[in-house]
């Protein structure tokens, strides 16, 4: 019996090796530019190469902290920075896969690397002989010669061990790995849950009654997904986003709009994927993980590395704003409410599953405008050219489409991308449509962020965009609504960061940035959208070839203020909520008062029952933004403060995008994200602005 187990443990470690010796994770990427192989990648490698990659980054760590020279910032805060490379490569491939392209057997993976990541990263975070080496250079810093960028890298890194725990001690230090462990696979579980509870709804209509006031485009899509499916002559109506938005804003039959509206806002309410538990068990994690560190409640730790600094800023920020759009958004409502009864001939309170269908028809009316008259002008693929050529028109950017990059979908697209001056910026990837292993939303990442090697060799960036735009069908093109060019424009500020960026470490490079201060360049590129200049540039019919008439951009100035102030309590509604879990959600006893409190003041429609945000808010709970939500109106402040100076100066003018490419783009977080502000405006951001792009002051 013994031999037999010599043997078996003989064999596992021989498996296990040929596992690490062949897997290509863990080998150089012999590709163009450094790239991912993902045709080499099967989902089996992942699982041995983090753990092999762990191995490694220890194994860096511990010489670190063994050297026998006295802490200095070469040999530890450079030292540190550069370890980990394998590790980072490896992760940032499985989860963007995960999110883009995640199966089953992906989403098991994640719930089992994750707890050996925590674990590790814990293990760095709360080393004491690592931490001393640290905090030895830190008291230094003074006295050192440093660049500016050096001082920031040697001031993050402090900080982020201090605010990871490394102050903690004995059974203090063994809580926090506990907590932080047990949230990681929380999170985890929170996306996995939302993403199978939006897979597991289909609405199939089949009657004809049922698809009154659809659009044929809206139809043809929907045709085609019940085909995929498997029914035929049937609609099939799905929780994506383009299904879903497109029926709530046309159909005519309110039952059904109130069926897939109920569908998609109780998900993860009760049942198999039921979030209620788990989103108050991260709340209290959190906050005690915050009291672990020293602080109240978790939105104090976490604000103090945001340019809001504390809660009452972000409070400030949003009853400022709420008591300036408010107003304005209940005398939205209420003349929608009157135009619906008007329409209808009868009594109509607007509900959440009626304020798209009838928002739609009233600003037809009052504009003549709608999503129908304006898709057949941005035909994806002409969109393309013009997002990208603004980028050419501002920056100089070129993109060039290349098949030689490995992808890791048939539907996704890779691009060289260079700049002015013809020199390497980097890899694009762009992954438009929906599909039942991708997470609903729309994101920017990184398979590769960008550094300075010890040689000076710039490494450039590896960018992807991942959205979930409507498909083409069988007789007509991708053609987007509005809010889709919108959104195409918002992911692809987010790019440039990540293209553009110029940093010496990678850790302060592209987006890794204060999280309110991430989407200032991704919500100014939107402001180009109405403009006429801009829209000249490819918004040309799909089947005459015609530019978009005057006529028509006309209308989308006038009614770009539309519905300004419903859109902005609504965003409040957000920033209230995420607040209030991390500011007083540690101890909630009823998930649905306690939602219905915290968003009290931003109600502008009936509650309905049975509907909760937080139960599906990744953003907060299973994403970075926890705590951080309020970051995209604090954004909007600076983006329209931001982009009336190309107003001023004109919309395309090269200085005033050199000077934000200067200033902003390339500086990642080399500096704090006021002085970048002020260095590239002249003074710090002002609310006006905003508030008269809105249409709430003149």
């Amino acid at each position: 019996m013994k031999r037999l187990l010599y043997f078996i443990l003989i064999f596992t470690l021989f498996a296990c090796n040929d596992m690490t010796q062949n897997n290509p994770l863990l080998e150089k990427f012999d590709t163009p530019y450094g790239t991912a192989p993902f045709e080499r990648i099967k989902t089996t490698d992942f699982e041995p190469a983090v753990a092999e990659a762990i191995r490694r980054h220890q194994s860096e760590i511990d010489a670190i902290v063994q050297q026998p020279e006295a802490p200095t910032f070469e040999n530890t805060i450079e030292a540190l920075e550069a370890s980990g490379s394998t590790l980072d490569r490896i992760t940032s491939i499985f989860f963007n896969l995960l999110s883009a392209n995640g199966d089953d057997e992906m989403i098991a993976i994640s719930e089992r690397i994750s707890p050996l990541l925590t674990e590790h990263e814990n293990n760095i975070n709360l080393n004491e002989a690592l931490f001393h080496r640290i905090k030895t250079v830190y008291e230094q810093r003074d006295t050192l010669t440093l660049t500016p960028e050096q001082r920031r890298l040697l001031e993050e890194t402090y900080s982020s061990m201090a605010r990871n725990g490394a102050n903690l001690e004995g059974e203090a230090k063994e809580e926090y790995r506990r907590l932080s462990k047990e949230l990681s696979l929380l999170c985890l579980k929170f996306e996995s849950n939302e993403l199978k509870a939006t897979n597991a709804f289909e609405m199939i209509l089949t009657d004809e009654s049922e698809t009154a006031g659809l659009p044929q485009s809206v139809l043809d899509a929907a045709a085609m997904r019940a085909k995929e499916k498997g029914h035929d002559n049937a609609y099939l109506f799905d929780l994506s986003y383009p299904s879903l938005s497109a029926f709530l804003q046309y159909s005519s039959r309110r039952d059904l709009r109130e069926k897939i509206y109920r569908a998609y806002n109780t998900r993860c309410v009760g049942g198999e994927y039921d979030n209620r538990e788990v989103a108050e068990r991260i709340a209290r994690l959190r906050y005690e993980i915050a009291r672990l560190l020293g602080e109240k409640d978790y939105a104090t730790h976490v604000l103090q590395h945001r340019m809001a600094h504390d809660s009452e800023h972000v409070y400030d920020l949003l009853h400022h704003l709420l008591d300036a759009y408010k107003p304005t958004a209940l005398r939205e409502v209420e003349q929608l409410n009157e135009f619906a009864s008007k329409l209808e001939g009868k009594p109509v309170t607007v509900m959440g599953w009626d304020f798209s269908y009838y928002a739609e028809k009233q600003k037809d009316a009052l504009y003549h405008l709608n999503d129908e008259m304006l898709k057949p002008y941005f035909e994806l693929e002409q969109v393309k050219k013009g997002v990208f050529g603004l980028a050419t028109r501002l920056y100089g950017l070129k993109f060039r489409k290349t098949d030689k990059i490995q992808k890791y979908h048939p539907e996704v697209e890779t691009f060289e991308v260079y700049d002015e001056n013809d020199d390497f910026l980097g890899i694009l990837y762009t992954d438009f449509h929906p599909r039942a292993t991708k997470q609903g939303g729309a994101w920017m990442t990184e398979f590769k962020g960008q550094w300075l090697e010890a040689d000076g060799t710039n490494s450039r960036p590896h960018v992807s965009l991942v959205m979930n735009f409507t498909r083409p069908t069988d007789t007509v093109p991708a053609l987007l609504t509005y809010y889709e060019v919108s959104t195409f424009l918002h992911e692809f500020g987010h790019a440039l960061h990540g293209l553009m960026t110029n940093c010496r470490y990678e850790s302060l490079s592209g987006t890794g940035v204060y999280r309110d201060f991430v989407e200032l360049p991704s919500q100014l590129m939107e402001n180009w959208l109405p403009e006429k200049e801009f829209l000249y540039t490819f918004a040309r019919h799909y089947q005459s070839g015609e530019q978009m008439p005057d006529s028509l951009i006309e209308k989308i100035r006038k009614s770009s203020a539309y519905q300004a102030g419903y859109r902005c309590v609504r965003q409040l509604t957000f920033g209230m909520l995420d607040m209030a879990w991390h500011t007083r959600g540690a101890d909630v006893a009823d998930i649905t008062a306690f939602e219905r409190d915290a968003v009290a003041e931003t109600q502008l429609l009936p509650f309905i029952d049975g509907t909760l945000i937080s139960t599906q808010f990744s953003h907060i709970f299973g994403g970075g933004y926890a705590a951080g939500y309020y970051g995209y109106k604090w954004s909007e402040v600076l983006d329209a403060d931001a982009f009336s100076l190309f107003k001023e100066k004109g919309i395309f003018d090269k200085a005033t995008a050199a000077s934000f490419r200067k200033n902003v783009l390339e500086k990642g977080n080399t500096d704090d994200p006021m002085t970048l502000y002020k260095n590239f405006r002249g003074r710090e951001p002002q609310i006006e602005a905003l508030m008269r792009r809105d249409g709430i002051i003149q």
